[in-house]
């Protein structure tokens, strides 16, 4: 109940800034306040520092600071105004400005990196580490050798190493405390409770010790002095900055795909304006209409046509396709390719975040935020882990200082705060979200996009594949013919009432009949009544005639005699082209033919589906004598012809009763309830936005050899969690017990709180370093 209340406090909190509102300092990057005496304006803007020296070094040269990224104006973390925070361990907790998560205290990240993205708390920890290191070093030496050195004499060693724990406990372990209070506030316990605590405990405990070791008994004493152990709490401070410094470097990688992906776009385009002069224009300038040149050697600024120019586009870095793909005039073109030849000119049709390589990175940054289900376990675990550590080291303590040796209190002081430090539940929390935000960086460089870290995880369960035929197993840009009349119909009437009605769908075979129509020269009408997404063809009036254009089924329906050209209706299906009838007021006019050839991708991603075991099933609308002349080519040998979109939801529906783990791959309107159905849905990149909005997976390029580009990813990740999950669990199964000192009856050896500071930093470095591999993985 609390948590879902922290949620909701948390989830878009609208903040306003106030004359206490923490800025950064372009030069250093320390936080500093609108009232900092340090200040100077430029360009009609304040900038604040942290001190004059700060101030000099922007005014020698103010160039250099104002093209990074903070840039000393009066706003949060300089990021683009909108921009929501999320936690990589907790994505539902989101909210409009920097902060820590409730739940696990970890610091809050943008929810789509930037390219000019600089981690603050990367920043803050590497400082605090570095400036208070040397603090550390010192208080350990003299803690661990100063009686032998003799430098001074015990009374005054024990206040040097307060003196020096100071600034390391209270400045550089001030976040965790902050943090840990927090938890407490909140009740959700973490990692930062457990430091706290512990850090906190041996800190305390110390300090009285030095100020009032006359409040301490005489079993206490060692040496002359009361035992204190400052060097356990400012090591175990310096070593978790150590290890964030770690872990968030790591992090930062993941994001490495967006990040190019971000890095691919142009920053200018070549504007052609009405006069007929040209400018270099910023991207941001670019609308829908304009057009723009884009020279050889150049980056396709935005999505658009091709209007004049031949040439050859690089399209890898979008499709992982290494071939370049030939543009003519007509031919559609996808912002941030290269054009490796000739010069082209386009008119921009998709701009800003319409773009193919927007809705990319929207995708990958969605997918990494989500959860896999293989988390809920390590959550549930989470949840009451911290807790339970808290218990063994309140019983660590007293046991020790009831049956243990003199001075028995003190030992089990110290064991309990090896126990507080050494659990780590964030290795628990990380060990999927990291998986899965490098995962789906690295298949959106594959052009494979996973809409969520389920699908990962479903993909490699597959075991059966359903697939349409037009615009999947095909190019989906189909061409005409031939037209064929039927009793006083002229061929040229056939196509022209064909291609006016077609005017209205969206799918392939309608845009080749218009084509071919315009080509002829043939004038066509207006539609009304226009009626489509049946999937066994469409419907509409033109000229007033009510026309119906689609499949033998769809006659059917119509109550249309198609007797007298079946014949000839077969004799094209057996080469595999695709007939559509077309009834004018209840009587068969014609047919229509067009072809659909076979992408040259599709057969060896065909072969290797089969190798791997997966069932292949044609399921289309097309005519059956179609479907099994381009099945029998590919070697499908289960094909559903003629299919609605709820037969297509029926077969999902019989494969899944039957016990399989389906998925569904298509294209087009007519598929999205059959995807949305299938435990995977995989929409190919060049359909229509409803499909991929219906699916989990999207092929940026249409090939269906991405099919075994994800599943071999899944695999890959699934393992990687696993390995994640299960190097947590064993990690806090063995490390909670050595900590509280199960070992010292046998072998008299105790773990020091040092020892498990290290292992607790290097733990959940580990996690994010083991699922950086992964990159590689593909």
């Amino acid at each position: 109940m609390t948590q879902n209340k922290s949620e909701q406090l948390h989830q878009h909190k609208v903040t306003q800034l106030d004359s206490g509102s923490q800025l950064t300092d372009p030069v250093c990057g320390m936080r500093v306040t609108e009232g900092s005496p340090h200040h100077v304006e430029r360009g009609g803007r304040p900038f604040y520092f942290c001190s004059a020296k700060c101030l000099d070094t922007f005014n020698s040269d103010p160039e250099k600071f104002l093209t990074q990224k903070n840039k000393g104006e009066i706003a949060l973390e300089q990021v683009p105004s909108g921009t929501i925070y999320t936690c990589p361990m907790h994505p539902e907790i989101r909210q409009d400005h920097p902060g820590s998560c409730p739940k696990c205290g970890m610091a809050l990240e943008p929810l789509m990196p930037s390219l000019d993205d600089d981690n603050p708390e990367l920043k803050d920890f590497s400082r605090r580490f570095w400036w208070t290191l040397p603090f550390t070093v010192v208080v350990t030496v003299l803690a661990m050798f100063g009686p032998r050195l003799g430098w001074f004499n015990i009374t005054t060693q024990t206040w040097i190493e307060l003196v020096l724990s100071i600034p390391v406990v209270l400045w550089s372990g001030q976040p965790f405390f902050v943090r840990g209070w927090q938890s407490i506030i909140n009740r959700s316990p973490n990692m930062w409770t457990l430091i706290g605590l512990g850090t906190g405990a041996a800190f305390v405990y110390s300090t009285v010790a030095t100020v009032a070791p006359g409040v301490f008994p005489e079993t206490f004493m060692s040496m002359g002095r009361v035992d204190v152990y400052f060097e356990a709490a400012v090591v175990i401070i310096s070593l978790t900055l150590f290890g964030q410094v770690l872990e968030l470097r790591a992090r930062s990688q993941t994001s490495a795909a967006i990040k190019s992906l971000l890095g691919l776009a142009p920053k200018t385009a070549r504007r052609i304006n009405a006069d007929g002069t040209e400018e270099d224009v910023p991207l941001s300038n670019v609308h829908e209409g304009d057009r723009l040149r884009v020279r050889p050697g150049e980056k396709v600024p935005v999505d658009g046509l091709v209007e004049d120019g031949t040439s050859s586009l690089d399209e890898s870095m979008l499709t992982g396709e290494s071939l370049p793909v030939s543009k003519r005039p007509g031919d559609r073109v996808i912002g941030a390719t290269m054009n490796t030849s000739g010069a082209l000119v386009i008119r921009a049709e998709k701009v800003g975040s319409a773009t193919v390589l927007s809705q990319i990175v929207q995708l990958v940054a969605q997918a990494q935020r989500s959860r896999a289900p293989m988390q809920r376990m390590a959550d549930l675990v989470a949840g009451y882990f911290v807790m339970a550590v808290v218990a063994i080291a309140i019983a660590t303590l007293f046991v020790w200082g009831i049956f243990g040796p003199q001075p028995s209190w003190v030992y089990g002081l110290i064991n309990a705060v090896a126990v507080l430090i050494i659990a780590c539940p964030c290795a628990l929390g990380l060990a999927t979200p990291m998986s899965v935000m490098v995962a789906t960086g690295r298949g959106a460089t594959q052009g494979v996009l996973f809409r969520d870290a389920a699908a990962i995880e479903n993909l490699r369960k597959v075991d059966t594949l359903i697939v349409d035929k037009t615009g999947t197993l095909t190019e989906g840009r189909p061409a005409f013919e031939q037209a064929i009349p039927a009793g006083d119909m002229e061929a040229d009437e056939v196509l022209r009432l064909a291609a006016s009605l077609d005017q209205g769908s969206e799918h392939p075979l309608a845009d080749a009949i218009v084509d071919a129509a315009r080509e002829r020269g043939l004038s066509l009408s207006p539609v009304n009544d226009f009626e489509s997404g049946s999937g066994i063809g469409v419907r509409g009036q033109v000229d007033g005639k009510m026309l119906a254009l689609g499949n033998t089924a769809l006659m059917q329906q119509e109550s249309v005699n198609v007797q007298e050209l079946t014949t000839t209706a077969e004799s094209f299906r057996t080469t595999g082209a695709s007939v559509m009838y077309l009834a004018v007021d209840g009587r068969l006019a014609g047919l229509l033919a067009v072809s659909d050839p076979i992408k040259g991708s599709t057969p060896e991603a065909m072969r290797t589906l089969k190798a791997a075991g997966i069932r292949v099933i044609m399921a289309t609308g097309d005519g059956v004598s179609t479907a099994k002349a381009v099945a029998q080519r590919l070697g499908i040998e289960e094909v559903h012809g003629e299919v609605k979109p709820a037969d297509k939801l029926d077969l999902v529906n019989k494969l899944q009763s039957e016990g399989r783990i389906v998925a569904m791959a298509g294209d087009g309107i007519n598929d999205a309830p059959a995807l949305a159905k299938a435990n995977v849905g995989i929409a190919m990149g060049t359909g229509t936005d409803v499909a991929m909005n219906s699916a989990q997976i999207t092929l940026v390029k249409g090939d269906l050899r991405g099919i075994s580009t994800a599943q071999h990813l899944s695999n890959m990740t699934v393992a990687n969690m696993k390995q994640n999950l299960g190097f947590a669990f064993i990690y806090n199964a063995l490390g909670v017990p050595l900590a509280a000192g199960v070992l010292y009856p046998f072998t008299g050896l105790l773990l020091s709180p040092l020892i498990a500071a290290l292992a607790m930093s290097l733990s959940s470095a580990s996690v994010v370093f083991n699922a950086l591999r992964l990159r590689k993985s593909v």
